[in-house]
C-alpha cells in the first residue's frame, strides 16, 4: 500500500559528468562507472584502476557494494568475473561450464565468499560460493519475470514484475508485496530506494510502506544511496540530496 506521507531531501550539490553507465559511489565518494565496455574506478576525480575483457563481451552489471569483492556479469557469455579493490581479477565463474548448468539472469554480493544469483534454468534465487564451486541455498522457485536484485550481507531483494521479495542469509522467504510499477531498487541500512519511472520511493525495513522522496522532477539513469545521501545521475550531472528520515 501507499501512504500519502512523503521524504523531504535537501539538495547538497551538482556536478557535470559524463560516463556510460554510473555504476556506484561508495562513503568517501570513490566512483565506479562504466566507458565503452570498461570498468573505471576514480578517487578525488582521478582513475586509479580501470578493468576490461573483451574476450567476454559487454558487461552487463557491475556490484561494487563489497569494494574488495567487486561482480562484474557478462550475460551473453553466462560469466562473472569478481575483482579485488584494484579491479584485478581474483576469480573468474563461467557457468557454462559449471555442473549443473545454470543460465544466470542477475547477480549481486553475498557474505563470505559467495555471490547470490537468479538461475533461470529453475527460476530459484541461489547462494553461490565460488570458492568452494558450489550452491549453498536455494530459495523456492518463482513464477514471475525477474527485474532487479539486489543485497547487504544479511538480506537479499529480489524484484520481479508481480511482487518484491526479501529473503534473510539462509534463503527464507521473509515477505512478499505486490510490485505496482517499480523497475530498480537499491539497498542502504536494511532499507530500500526503489524507482518506478522518474520518481524514488522509500521502504523501510519491516515495513510495506512506500514513502515518496521529495525531489525535483529529474531524467534518472542511474540512481544510488550512500550514508543517507541519495545520488541521482540524469546523463549529463550528478546531483546529491541528503535524506531527511525521521
Amino acid at each position: 500500500m501507499f501512504a500519502q506521507q512523503s521524504i523531504e531531501t535537501t539538495f547538497v550539490n551538482k556536478t557535470g559528468l559524463n560516463v556510460e553507465t554510473l555504476v556506484g559511489i561508495d562513503s568517501f565518494e570513490t566512483t565506479y562507472y562504466l566507458n565503452n565496455n570498461e570498468l573505471f574506478k576514480t578517487e578525488s576525480g582521478n582513475v586509479v584502476s580501470t578493468y576490461s575483457n573483451i574476450q567476454l563481451g559487454h558487461i552487463t552489471s557491475a556490484n561494487t557494494f563489497n569494494p574488495l569483492k567487486i561482480i562484474v556479469f557478462y550475460k551473453a557469455f553466462n560469466t562473472v568475473v569478481i575483482l579485488d579493490n584494484r579491479l584485478s581479477e581474483m576469480f573468474k565463474l563461467d557457468f557454462n561450464t559449471i555442473q549443473p548448468f545454470k543460465d544466470i539472469t542477475h547477480i549481486t554480493t553475498g557474505i563470505d565468499n559467495t555471490i547470490w544469483l537468479f538461475n533461470q534454468t529453475t527460476q530459484q534465487l541461489e547462494n553461490y560460493d565460488y570458492k568452494a564451486n558450489a550452491t549453498r541455498i536455494k530459495a523456492l522457485p518463482i513464477q514471475s519475470e525477474v527485474i532487479d536484485l539486489t543485497s547487504n550481507y544479511n538480506f537479499s531483494w529480489l524484484l520481479t514484475k508481480d511482487y518484491l521479495y526479501s529473503y534473510n542469509y539462509v534463503g527464507s522467504l521473509l515477505s512478499k508485496i505486490k510490485n505496482t510499477g517499480f523497475t530498480k531498487l537499491i539497498q542502504t541500512n536494511g532499507n530500500l530506494i526503489l524507482q518506478k519511472e522518474n520518481q524514488l520511493f522509500y521502504l523501510a525495513k519491516d515495513t510495506e510502506v512506500f514513502l515518496e522522496l521529495k525531489i525535483p522532477k529529474l531524467l534518472i539513469k542511474q540512481f544510488f544511496v550512500t550514508n543517507e545521501t541519495v545520488y541521482i545521475y540524469d546523463d549529463e550531472f550528478l546531483y546529491q540530496y541528503r535524506l531527511k528520515i525521521n
